[in-house]
């Protein structure tokens, strides 16, 4: 079983922005249109989990949800109440109602999925406290946000990670792989 987060954050370490906007993540140009690694970390994994906000944010984005949908993968909403899904995405698109990150991994473990991506603040937060991310790939943009929804929140102990490697992309985004070091 693998956990990974595949992220970009501000300089100052947000994922958003204080009004939980995004935007700032095209500050920077990509004229090729370059994923820079995505689609291979996609087919990587086996499912996705993330938090009901980000859900909700991927659907303000006013895609075409039957051909625009980033997500190859069975995508796992974790959610107190029910959410809402398209018929575009039946099929795809899954409420979790367990709060819990060892539960969401364990229930996910039983129906195949061991690779798991975890993305939005507070799913990250909580798989982090709970000892529960393995891999992280963080894209740092060259922007300062000065607030927002931090990409990470309090732990009652600190994590050690090593990095297994770090690139420049587009001559501005700073991307780095980093994975839990061994106890």
């Amino acid at each position: 079983m693998s956990n990974f987060v595949y992220i970009a954050t501000s300089l100052d370490g947000y994922i958003a922005d204080v009004d939980g906007g995004v935007e700032w993540l095209h500050s920077v140009p990509n004229p090729e249109g370059n994923d820079f690694g995505f689609g291979a970390f996609m087919e990587s994994i086996d499912a996705l989990v993330m938090g009901r906000k980000t859900y909700e944010s991927i659907l303000s984005f006013n895609l075409d949800l039957s051909t625009q949908w980033p997500y190859p993968k069975p995508v796992y909403v974790v959610s107190a109440s029910p959410i809402t899904v398209p018929t575009e995405l039946e099929g795809k698109v899954f409420s979790l109602t367990v709060a819990e990150p060892a539960a969401i991994v364990a229930e996910l473990a039983q129906q195949g999925h061991h690779h798991l991506y975890i993305d939005g603040g507070r799913t990250i937060q909580g798989f982090m406290a709970a000892g529960l991310v393995d891999e992280m790939v963080i894209s740092q943009m060259p922007i300062v946000l000065g607030g927002g929804v931090p990409l990470f929140g309090e732990l009652t102990e600190q994590q050690t990670f090593e990095l297994v490697s770090s690139e420049v992309l587009l001559e501005a985004i700073v991307k780095s792989h980093y994975r839990r070091k061994a106890a």
